[in-house]
């Protein structure tokens, strides 16, 4: 899978035109504040995805000028190789709300866009995946696995409503006690679903944990090792098959019921479980530096459109926001010079780290204006 052209009318501070990329390494370069995070934004937003930047709808248009009475909108057209076919799909912006085409069908939401143009993204904020709690990584690992499986996020929806049912439960035990038979009940269907869940992030990780290894071996150049596993209260014998999972969640929410029902919660489960990241066996987020954490999440990330490649048949299209800070010359090289295989899009402050390219094509972006230059 890869982009061929991208053409942008009213978007962000970008100045309307049209980027082509190369199939390879593609560096966006520029000071800050010059458009370089808007462009991929655009990228990412044709994977039908919302604003990895947080944004609303409403906020991607440039605004309307001054005094003109109309509502603010932006279109951008993409076109891209995949499923062995060039294909075409046009994303409109406005009144707050995306509307999309592909291949010529309209569609009524951008959201149409899911699986037909795919993508990984690594941003400045995905640094809080080593930083933070494991509610971060618990969410890496999801939304991973939406991309992978989109039955997944049904699963995950019934899942966390099941939660918010027995916790409601739970707090209503104070006051009305004769509601304790029905927590059976409820026991039994989160046990079901929960242990769904964890086998399915289970089997993610453990597909994930070699290629995340190997790509932090290349980008560390082998000075140090980089490990992942999934972290789980319910340990189930023989690894955490589905049904296994739920007999040692059901055996672990019976444990724990006296506690669950005086803290008003449930205080185990696969919304309790972790993703552990260690640097040669120490805590990757007590122990890391910044450049490490920095290129354990850019392995995590790498390892991710792996994963998805391998799935599909197809690599996604890598995008890596503001990566460079904080990584050696020897990391940055890895990055620029032997991402082999699928298309890359970079985005860095500094002349000289894009000086060190080999191959590849290379942007300048000034003002919003976006301009080619041969490497």
């Amino acid at each position: 899978m890869y982009i061929t052209r991208l053409t942008t009318e009213n978007f962000r501070n970008l100045r309307d035109g049209e980027v082509l990329p190369c199939q390879d390494v593609n560096v966006i370069y520029g000071g800050n504040a010059q458009g370089k995070t808007n462009l991929l934004e655009a990228f990412w937003l044709f994977t039908g995805g919302h604003s990895f930047r947080g944004a609303k709808d409403s906020e991607l248009p440039r605004l309307a000028a001054a005094g003109g009475g109309n509502m603010p909108r932006a279109a951008l057209t993409l076109d891209f190789f995949s499923e062995g076919r060039m294909q075409a799909a046009a994303l409109h912006i406005e009144n707050g709300r995306r509307s999309s085409v592909i291949n010529g069908v309209k569609k009524k939401t951008g959201s149409a866009l899911v699986g037909k143009m795919r993508g990984v993204i690594f941003s400045p904020e995905h640094l809080l995946l080593v930083k933070e709690g494991p509610a971060r990584r618990r969410s890496f690992i999801d939304g991973a696995l939406c991309q992978l499986k989109p039955g997944y996020a049904g699963l995950l929806g019934i899942f966390q409503r099941a939660l918010l049912q027995r916790n409601a439960l739970l707090k209503d035990l104070v006051r009305f006690p004769e509601l304790t038979d029905t927590l059976a009940v409820w026991d039994a269907r989160f046990a079901k679903l929960g242990g769904e869940v964890m086998a399915e992030r289970a089997a993610y990780v453990q597909r994930l944990a070699p290629k995340v290894q190997e790509i932090y071996f290349g980008i560390s150049k082998g000075r140090e090792g980089l490990m992942v596993s999934y972290a789980s209260a319910v340990k189930a014998e023989g690894g955490l098959d589905s049904q296994q999972a739920e007999q040692a969640l059901l055996q672990e929410l019976a444990r724990t019921r006296r506690s669950d029902i005086r803290a008003g919660f449930t205080t185990t489960g696969p919304h309790r479980d972790d993703l552990e990241i260690t640097l040669d066996g120490l805590s990757a987020r007590v122990y890391g530096s910044q450049g490490q954490q920095r290129s354990a999440v850019l392995a995590l990330k790498l390892a991710e459109a792996e994963a998805l490649s391998q799935l599909t048949g197809e690599p996604p299209v890598v995008l890596l926001d503001d990566v460079m800070s904080e990584l050696d010359q020897s990391r940055q090289d890895y990055l620029l010079n032997h991402l082999h295989g699928r298309q890359v899009f970079i985005t860095c402050c500094s002349p000289e780290t894009v000086s060190r390219m080999e191959t590849g094509r290379r942007f300048r972006v000034e003002a919003g204006q976006v301009g080619a230059e041969e490497v």
